[in-house]
C-alpha cells in the first residue's frame, strides 16, 4: 500500500508536465515560437528546463507521499487543505503551459504564475504542518517558479 502512494504521488506530481507535453507546439523538437522571443540574459539553456522540472517534480511527488504517508488529525490544519491546494497548484501549473507556450501569452501565463507561485506558498506552508521535510521539498520549487516570474516576466518587457 505505501508504494502504490508513492506511485500514485509520483504520477500526480509529474501530471503538469505530462499535460504540458500535449499544449506545447513543436516543429522539429523546437518551439519555434519560444525560439524567436528575445529573452533575459540569465535565461538557462534549453536542456535545463527539462532536468529541472524532473529534479522538482520528484520533489513535489515526495513531499506529497510524505503527506499523505503521515497518520495525522487535526482540524484546523487538514491534510484536505494541502490536498485542495496541490489540487490548485496542479492545475495552475498546467495552465501556465498552455497560457505560455500553447497559446503564445505570456501576460497571461504572468498572471496565471502570480497566482501558482501564491499557491505553492500556501501548498508548502499546509505541508509543513504536517511533514517538515515535505515543506522542504517545496522550497526550490517556490524558488524556481520565482524565478520563472522573472524569466516570464523579461519576456515581456523584451518583446
Amino acid at each position: 500500500m505505501t508504494f502504490l502512494k508513492f506511485l500514485i504521488a509520483m504520477f500526480l506530481s509529474f501530471l503538469p508536465g505530462m499535460l504540458g507535453l500535449f499544449v506545447v507546439p513543436m516543429m522539429g523538437g523546437e518551439n519555434m515560437w519560444y525560439n524567436s522571443l528575445n529573452t533575459s540574459s540569465l535565461t538557462p539553456a534549453g536542456w535545463v528546463f527539462p532536468v529541472a522540472w524532473i529534479i522538482l517534480y520528484f520533489l513535489i511527488g515526495v513531499a506529497l507521499f510524505l503527506v499523505m504517508n503521515k497518520v495525522y488529525i487535526n482540524n484546523k490544519y487538514s491534510k484536505t487543505n494541502a490536498y485542495v491546494l496541490f489540487a490548485i497548484n496542479i492545475v495552475l501549473n498546467t495552465l501556465w503551459s498552455f497560457a505560455f507556450f500553447g497559446a503564445g501569452l505570456p501576460e497571461i501565463a504572468l498572471i496565471i504564475l502570480t497566482a501558482l507561485t501564491i499557491t505553492a506558498i500556501f501548498m508548502a506552508r499546509a505541508f509543513g504542518r504536517i511533514s517538515k521535510i515535505a515543506f522542504w521539498l517545496i522550497v526550490p520549487y517556490i524558488l524556481w517558479l520565482m524565478f520563472a516570474f522573472y524569466l516570464n516576466g523579461m519576456i515581456i518587457y523584451l518583446n
